[in-house]
């Protein structure tokens, strides 16, 4: 079967640490090449897996099938649309956006020419939470959950590269690790109906959902725990007692199969579970916790 020619958009860590490797070694890709906002960095990325380094964005979408990014989510959201628009299959980072309307902007244009899109949402495709979310996902009888997605990224002493990420600064857990955990609990308990959100220390913020099953969740998310208190649990509890997620590893073997379902999206017609308009939604839900814990209205 013909490769799937990829393009890599992005040239940071995650791009440098995850996709990169990840589609330099999937036997069902072509990589054609890597993009980024700081040429030297595309250069050395390019130079690492063999490839193209482009200097001209469209360029690199009219040599691709398909196109992954490794952007901020606000600088992805109108270079996605962009490369739909020209009739490539899009693997985006989450989230989609952090406004509503440039989360339908790729919305529209993935629509309009009919492209496959999957957001990847690491704990979808990873080898040991995916299968788990699934078996979940096909049970009754959920009456609450919980989550805790506490990082260390602005804690004192980090060394993280992700901590000279300045969305990650302004936004904070709630934009970066909510989607982890909505990713996870709308399968299982439904489509959130009510929220309601306050914040706690430093960026963190606490939510409260109902969801349509009738179910309801809490989550509580930050980038700014002490490195003793860091760490992600999801717990479900209904008529089976309470139900733990599994780890995860892998971030690369993760965004394999995020590919390979990107790629089976693409040759079978059918729409990912996790496509851009789930991404939408996740924005969607963001954007008015946001607002809650602004005393804004949307």
């Amino acid at each position: 079967m013909t490769k799937m020619r990829i393009g890599l958009i992005g040239t940071g860590p995650w791009a440098e640490g995850t996709q990169a490797p990840a589609l330099a070694s999937h036997p069902a890709v072509e990589f054609t090449g890597v993009w980024g906002r700081r040429p030297e960095a595309a250069g050395g990325l390019a130079a690492a897996h063999g490839i193209k380094a482009y200097d001209d964005v469209d360029a690199l979408i009219e040599a691709s099938d398909a196109v992954a990014f490794a952007l901020p989510p606000d600088v992805q959201a109108p270079l996605a649309a962009r490369a739909a628009a020209a009739g490539r299959h899009l693997l985006l980072d989450k989230p989609v956006a952090t406004t509503v309307a440039g989360a339908r902007e790729v919305v529209a244009a993935a629509e309009g020419t009919g492209v496959a899109s999957v957001v990847f949402c690491t704990l979808r495709f990873a080898a040991d939470t995916a299968p788990w979310i699934a078996e979940q996902a096909a049970a009754d009888g959920w009456f609450t959950a919980r989550a805790q997605w506490l990082g260390s990224l602005f804690a004192e002493g980090s060394t993280s590269p992700y901590a000279a990420s300045p969305w990650r600064r302004e936004k904070g857990g709630l934009w970066d690790v909510g989607p982890h955990v909505l990713s996870v609990l709308l399968p299982v308990l439904g489509d959130v109906t009510e929220l309601t959100a306050l914040r706690g220390p430093a960026d963190t913020v606490h939510l409260a959902l109902r969801h349509a099953s009738g179910a309801s969740s809490t989550a509580t998310l930050s980038l700014s725990a002490p490195h003793e208190a860091s760490g992600a649990a999801i717990e479900l509890l209904g008529e089976r007692g309470s139900v733990i997620m599994p780890g995860w590893g892998d971030a690369i073997g993760s965004f394999r199969s995020a590919v390979d379902a990107l790629i089976e999206s693409a040759r079978g017609g059918d729409a990912h579970a996790c496509d851009v308009r789930f991404g939408l939604r996740i924005t969607e839900i963001l954007a008015e916790a946001e607002s809650v814990t602004e005393g804004r209205l949307l």
